[in-house]
């Protein structure tokens, strides 16, 4: 059976642009999500960075190096999920420690599983954005840092060109 993938980029880019964040940086916390922060970069008009990390062991990475300049820029990593939020506070520190002024992170899915949510609280991240994909669990709906954004409508009209036989995909162009 055929199928579509959706994504919730346009969920995110929509929020993203609202902001008016002129001197936006988009990131990829690694060498996998490039092409994704790359299509975030290009839809919001913003240069790319890439943090260059090994893993040593499961949920355990190393931030190695980045590459781009992030000094003075308002960063933003992209990332497909969450999990212990080892990797992305890792990244954010290394992000700051290279200049930048301020890092946000968005990630579709919210797994937010052992210490995450106090991996986030304790960080100098400034806004963690996430969609309810996975419904968040009570400390994560209530963490001051944590922003969830609704894909229903996004759900709704994939619904509605599949019922109606048009293009998903033209969802996400």
């Amino acid at each position: 059976m055929p199928v579509d993938h959706l994504f919730a980029a346009p969920v995110m880019i929509d929020y993203f642009r609202e902001r008016n964040l002129d001197s936006l940086i988009v990131v990829s916390p690694d060498a996998g999500g490039v092409e994704r922060a790359r299509a975030f970069a290009k839809r919001l008009e913003a240069p790319l960075a890439i943090i260059d990390k090994r893993r040593e062991t499961p949920n355990v990475a190393e931030v190695m190096h980045i590459i781009g300049e992030v000094e003075g820029g308002d960063c933003l990593i992209v990332d497909d999920l969450i999990d212990t939020a080892g990797t992305l506070v890792k990244a954010s520190e290394a992000l700051l420690a290279q200049g930048a002024r301020s890092v946000t992170a968005c990630a579709t899915h919210a797994v937010l599983s052992g210490p995450a949510i106090e991996r986030i609280n304790a960080s100098r991240l400034k806004e963690v954005v996430l969609t309810d994909s996975i419904p968040l669990r009570p400390d994560a709906a209530a963490a001051s840092r944590i922003t969830t954004l609704s894909v229903a409508s996004l759900l709704a009209r994939a619904i509605q060109s599949i019922h109606e036989e048009t293009s998903v995909s033209s969802l996400f162009v």
